[in-house]
Parts: structure tokens; C-alpha cells; sequence
């Protein structure tokens, strides 16, 4: 059990570490706070699987779902995280002087090395003032871009594409 403890945190850390230009500088030394029913834990798959009510949050990153599953691969290193739930939700403070950058959908997919979220199935993204609903949306953290789709896998029917963008000041 002992060896299992660092993993995990390492992997945790790894999920909410981002570049200082990036998001606030004292979410990477935040401590990380996880709240679930259960923990699955797999070192040699290298996932963790938590469920019931999942709440992982670390400085202004935070990360929720009915079901949350971390994996990484043989080298340790976390390559995905994956929330799904009736609405699972994101969000992370970019920098001191921007509002939160919030996203929800029926899943949310997390891809740590591209610095990538996909938000499938009544997705939204808010950010400001600035909203984006529909299907399927994709956000580039490190280049702060959005593509959007009414439809995709993973989602139910058709959701059109809806966006409000306030006026620049």
C-alpha cells in the first residue's frame, strides 16, 4: 500500500500541473483534495477508476463526475482523464486577472500531454462572458481555441451550436 500512495499522487499531481503562464502559479503546489465512494486502483493497467460523486480539486483546478478515470502509461506519466456523469464539469483559473475557464458535458476528456479538453454531450464552455454550447466542443488551453460541432460520437442526436462573445473592452 505504501508504493501504491506516491503513484497515485504522483499521477493526481500530474492532472492538475499546468504552466505558470498558464493558469494560477499556486495550483501546482496546492495540496490535492479527492472526495469519492470508491477507489479502483490498477498499477498495472495504470488506471485509478473513482466513483460516486467524484470530486478532485487542487488550487483552482477542479474536476467532477459520477465517475472519474485516471490513466497513464508504463513510464508513469498521466496521459488522460476521463469524467463522465449526467453533468460532469472542469474548470481552472488561466490567470489571476481572467475569470474561470468552466466546462461541462455527459463526459469530459482530459488529454494531459496535448493540454486538451473535449466536452461530449450537452457540452458547454464559459469563459467571461463568452459561452459556447452544443454537441461536442474542444479546447486547446495552451492556444485558448474552441471547435465545435452539433454532432459527434458520444453524442445524443443533433445539439446546434449556440455562442455569445461579449464585446472586447
Amino acid at each position: 500500500m505504501m508504493r501504491i500512495v506516491p503513484l497515485l499522487t504522483l499521477a493526481l499531481s500530474a492532472l492538475f500541473s499546468v504552466a505558470p503562464a498558464l493558469a494560477l502559479e499556486s495550483d501546482a503546489s496546492a495540496p490535492i483534495e479527492v472526495e469519492a465512494d470508491r477507489l479502483d486502483l490498477d498499477n498495472v493497467a495504470g488506471t485509478a477508476i473513482y466513483t460516486g460523486d467524484v470530486d478532485i480539486r487542487q488550487g483552482s483546478m477542479r474536476l467532477t463526475g459520477d465517475r472519474v478515470e485516471i490513466r497513464r502509461n508504463a513510464q508513469g506519466e498521466l496521459t488522460r482523464a476521463i469524467a463522465t456523469g449526467e453533468r460532469a464539469y472542469i474548470q481552472q483559473q488561466p490567470a489571476p486577472d481572467e475569470p474561470l475557464a468552466r466546462g461541462w458535458g455527459r463526459t469530459i476528456i482530459y488529454h494531459v500531454a496535448e493540454r486538451r479538453v473535449e466536452l461530449i454531450d450537452r457540452a458547454e464552455l464559459h469563459q467571461g462572458g463568452d459561452t459556447f454550447d452544443g454537441g461536442y466542443l474542444e479546447y486547446f488551453l495552451d492556444r485558448r481555441v474552441v471547435q465545435a460541432r452539433a454532432e459527434g460520437e458520444g453524442v445524443e442526436g443533433r445539439q446546434r451550436i449556440r455562442m455569445t462573445l461579449q464585446p472586447e473592452r
